[in-house]
């Protein structure tokens, strides 16, 4: 889907560029055509000067989402969500972030799952890179407590699974 989007711009590299920042972002297109996050304006200019370019590209990529019914659905309709992978170690959560060996094979998010659910540990929030969008996707799974180290060794030996990083809660304060 994503390579179908950024093909439409493939004749436009600023105007791309624009786009891919909009896709990753989360930034939306209302029917008048500005630029939201959740409904919260972005000025063009603002976005312009993110990708370097002139703002009239931000106007002219916006212009193209509006005139195609398939962009225009999916730019209308897009939405971000809070991703808590800086703050969970300091709200006492952890933080386990996988590297595929193949990112495009399917089941990994269900292997690592199961695992941590075998534990007895909820998963408080998944967030998987699309392979197809992000040059170096990871699988983020933030859980609602420590995680042991023999749970992290299994998961280490899962086939598809390159590497692991942990970041755990902070266990004291800072003075």
């Amino acid at each position: 889907m994503w390579s179908d989007i950024m093909k439409k711009f493939e004749r436009a590299p600023s105007q791309r560029k624009v786009v891919a920042l909009m896709l990753e972002r989360g930034f939306g297109v209302s029917p008048e055509g500005k630029v939201s996050v959740n409904g919260i304006e972005i000025p063009h200019m603002h976005i312009a000067r993110n990708v370097n370019v002139d703002r009239r590209v931000v106007d002219a990529a916006v212009a193209r989402i509006l005139s195609d019914e398939d962009l225009r659905r999916i730019f209308e309709n897009i939405r971000t969500i809070p991703f808590l992978v800086e703050i969970a170690p300091m709200l006492g959560m952890s933080v386990l972030v996988i590297q595929a060996v193949d990112p495009k094979e399917r089941g990994i998010l269900g292997e690592v799952a199961a695992k941590i659910a075998d534990r007895g540990i909820s998963i408080r929030q998944a967030v998987s890179d699309d392979p197809y969008f992000v040059e170096d996707p990871r699988l983020t799974i933030i859980t609602d407590k420590l995680l042991p180290g023999d749970l992290i060794e299994d998961i280490m030996r899962l086939k598809n699974v390159k590497s692991v990083q942990i970041y755990q809660p902070e266990t004291e304060k800072k003075k």
